[in-house]
């Protein structure tokens, strides 16, 4: 499949319209720009446009096939085989993250938790077993981890985010609040709980002055 060059904040809207597509009867065969626009909370032309770049092409007065645009935005996103994945953290996030059931479905499998607790080393969580964290690039080596999740405090997440890249990972989703840094070619995303309330409260402030 040729490789396609998609702007930032296109990417970041892609997981929106195929989880939405997801959302639709079984029996609905077709979707219209502005019947998906009105879902995301986008305008049409918008939406026309970042399904554009798939090479996506609706047809005037049906729209798009829900099948296909579904397939279209699978291989767009790398979701056309599975991932391996590995949290660092068996606190109460991690054990949120690993008895999520609902990464597979999307081509992710949780493929290893470690923490460094002697304590929590060799318990069951999420169906899997914590490992010990001095085994991470064993781990990764063996089970084809593509993606390493940080579950750590920010004290720690330096040094966890080191491992992983050294292990040869390179996306990294950092659950810690904390900003790491990372060599060129390795891709962070960081998921700051914290600073997504501080959004949320700005606009209850000011939409309780404006009200």
């Amino acid at each position: 499949m040729k490789t396609i060059t998609i702007p930032s904040a296109t990417i970041s809207r892609l997981p929106v319209y195929l989880r939405s597509l997801g959302d639709m009867p079984p029996t609905q065969a077709t979707i219209s720009s502005e019947q998906l626009a009105q879902i995301v909370g986008l305008n049409s032309a918008q939406v026309r446009k970042d399904l554009s770049y798939l090479g996506a092409a609706g047809v005037r007065g049906v729209g798009y096939g829900v099948a296909e645009l579904r397939v279209d935005l699978r291989e767009a996103l790398g979701l056309t085989h599975g991932y391996g994945v590995a949290i660092v953290g068996a606190g109460n996030l991690g054990a949120a993250l690993s008895n999520y059931g609902g990464f597979e479905a999307w081509g992710f499998e949780m493929s290893a938790i470690l923490d460094t607790d002697a304590a929590k080393i060799g318990e069951s969580l999420g169906g899997l077993l914590i490992e010990d964290l001095v085994d991470l690039e064993r781990i990764v080596k063996q089970r084809d981890v593509a993606i390493g999740i940080v579950a750590t405090p920010a004290s720690s997440a330096q040094d966890v985010v080191n491992r992983f890249v050294k292990a040869g990972v390179r996306s990294i989703l950092n659950f810690a609040p904390a900003i790491v840094q990372v060599p060129s070619g390795v891709v962070v995303r960081r998921v700051d709980l914290s600073t997504e309330l501080q959004i949320l409260t700005y606009h209850l402030h000011h939409n309780e002055a404006a009200g």
